[in-house]
C-alpha cells in the first residue's frame, strides 16, 4: 500500500513546494496537459513511445537509485532522472519513458520497448517530466 502526501505550492518552479528548482534540473511537476500547452507555446512536440527509444537508444548512462543521480549527467540529453511523458493517441493513457530516481529494482526500475507504464494527462509530481522534439 502506497500513502500519497500532498505538497502545498508545488509546481515547476519549486518542485518540493519550497526550494527553486535548479536550471540543469529536468522539468518537474508537469501533467502531461501541461506539456502538451508547453508544446503548441514553443513549436515543439513530445516524442512517441517509440521515439524515446530510438533516441536513447545509444546513450550509456543509467539511473543511479541508491544516490538518487544519474551517473554523467549532461545538459544535452533527454535522460533526465525523472519518469519523460510520451505523446498520446489514447485519451486518459499517457505513456512514460526512461525511469525514475525513486525506483528500485523491486519496483520499477525503469522502462524498456517491451516493459510500459502510463499515467492520466492529469497527474503532476516530482519524477515526472518531459522532454521535446521539433516538429
Amino acid at each position: 500500500m502506497f500513502t500519497v502526501d500532498t505538497v502545498h505550492h508545488a509546481d515547476w518552479r519549486k518542485p518540493d513546494g519550497v526550494h527553486p528548482s535548479k536550471p540543469e534540473d529536468p522539468v518537474t511537476q508537469v501533467s502531461y496537459n501541461d506539456a502538451i500547452a508547453y508544446c503548441k507555446w514553443a513549436g515543439t512536440r513530445l516524442p512517441t513511445y517509440s521515439e524515446y527509444w530510438v533516441n536513447t537508444k545509444h546513450d550509456n548512462r543509467r539511473i543511479n537509485t541508491e544516490s538518487m543521480a544519474i551517473e554523467n549527467r549532461d545538459r544535452v540529453s533527454i535522460i533526465g532522472n525523472v519518469w519523460e511523458l510520451c505523446a498520446s493517441d489514447l485519451p486518459n493513457v499517457v505513456p512514460l519513458a526512461g525511469g525514475s530516481y525513486l525506483c528500485s529494482k523491486k519496483m520499477c526500475n525503469g522502462t524498456s520497448k517491451e516493459k510500459k507504464i502510463s499515467v492520466d494527462p492529469f497527474t503532476a509530481n516530482r519524477h515526472i517530466g518531459f522532454c521535446v522534439l521539433d516538429n
